[in-house]
């Protein structure tokens, strides 16, 4: 084997272990995770890392101004409530009752001060909604 096919092939077995080593790496963080309330306020090892936690918001003590780019609502699971204070754009579809995502960390007061709000809402993007992405319901009706 001559020395520029040998070169050729180290290089491309470094080239391909660097396009495996990114792909790996690229599709390990694009995967994003959740917990929820109970599971979060049960674990303490959770409440010192940023992350994602997954609930309701509670209609009591829901305060909302989107003036100033700030909510503080309760985030209720199954058993337990999480104090949530929020600072950024508040979502459109964001309310008391509404299932949301919120991504922060928690202080020394246990207050979860989120800097991420993202509202679930599966009904925005069913056909025939008013939120519907194409704004036409099954009723309407088509013109030529």
């Amino acid at each position: 084997m001559t020395t520029i096919r040998l070169k050729l092939l180290t290089a491309g077995i470094i080239l391909a272990g660097a396009v495996g080593y990114l792909s790996f790496a690229g599709v390990r963080s694009g995967w994003v995770y959740f917990t929820d309330v109970d599971k979060f306020l049960s674990d303490p090892q959770l409440r010192t890392q940023r992350i994602r936690v997954h609930g309701t918001v509670s209609t009591d003590n829901f305060e909302m101004s989107p003036a100033r780019l700030t909510a503080s609502f309760r985030l209720t699971g199954k058993v337990s409530e999480l104090p949530v204070v929020y600072h950024g754009n508040i979502p459109e579809l964001f309310g008391a009752g509404k299932n949301v995502v919120v991504e922060g960390r928690c202080d020394v007061d246990g207050v979860f001060q989120a800097d991420v709000l993202m509202t679930k809402c599966a009904s925005k993007y069913e056909p025939g909604s008013p939120h519907a992405a194409d704004g036409a319901s099954p009723s309407a009706e088509k013109k030529p």
